[in-house]
């Protein structure tokens, strides 16, 4: 307990999934947490039950594709907490395992747009603060499709760029006390993966991924994932930058 004691994190995509498990995680570890997602309510009872539980949080809504609220959101969490310690971006999109050739350009944009422009715009912007202070731990979240491509083709390519921009930031940074690392899940239970959206994927290529992972192992669950990020978030990490950790089970061993 108490690893991030008097540190200030700030969480994309919030609202739900890994990034509220993180979210509360962070909180009972003694951070104080930025919750922000696109949907106001769900945050707004995060923000509720973290702080009645003795934590501290902040929700501010914003859309990680909008570099106007990416700067905004920095702007009141440092306002409000004094510095930035600590960045996860989670906020991120499915594709519905679309192949290449069914891939609209809306669709492209949006994918490319959230799971990867998003997390440019956030590393960015926090980066300039954690510059002025010399320290700070960045994770992202990328995904088992940035690895070996086993997703749709857009989810695959942005998170296969998530991966890169981590170790091009922990290049860049790494004599300035700064570290940036990813976490790649496998399939965790979330709000993307319920019977009813995996309905609306695209069977055949689905099918066609599955051939090359072992099903069989079963899901991670979202605290498995939450763990992960917290290890990078904390200083029991100091000495680890540029690594990418694929949390699945061995799914795709």
């Amino acid at each position: 307990m108490h690893r991030l004691e008097g540190k200030v994190a700030i969480i994309t995509g919030a609202g739900a999934g890994i990034g509220r498990c993180t979210a509360e995680l962070f909180a009972r570890e003694g951070a104080a947490v930025v919750l922000t997602a696109r949907g106001p309510g769900r945050l707004a009872a995060l923000e509720s039950s973290i702080c009645g539980a003795g934590g501290r949080a902040l929700a501010l809504p914003g859309d990680v594709r909008s570099s106007t609220d990416v700067r905004r959101v920095l702007d009141r969490a440092v306002a409000a907490f004094g510095r930035i310690d600590i960045l996860v971006c989670n906020a991120g999109i499915s594709d519905r395992h679309t192949p290449t050739v069914r891939v609209t350009d809306a669709l492209w944009d949006e994918v490319v747009a959230t799971n990867l422009t998003g997390v440019f715009y956030y590393c960015r912007e926090t980066l300039k603060h954690m510059v002025e202070t010399g320290s700070g731990s960045i994770v992202n979240v990328s995904s088992i499709g940035g690895k070996y491509a086993n997703s749709g083709a857009a989810y695959s390519a942005a998170k296969a760029g998530v991966e890169a921009l981590t170790r091009n930031i922990a290049i860049q940074y790494s004599g300035m006390g700064i570290r940036c690392n990813a976490i790649c899940p496998g399939p965790t239970p979330t709000e993307f993966n319920t019977p009813e959206k995996l309905a609306t994927f695209d069977q055949e290529f689905r099918e066609i991924c599955a051939k090359h992972t072992d099903m069989s192992v079963g899901e991670s669950e979202v605290i498995d994932q939450a763990n992960a990020i917290l290890f990078f978030a904390s200083d029991e990490s100091c000495y680890v930058t540029g690594q990418v950790l694929v949390i699945d089970r061995g799914m795709c061993l």
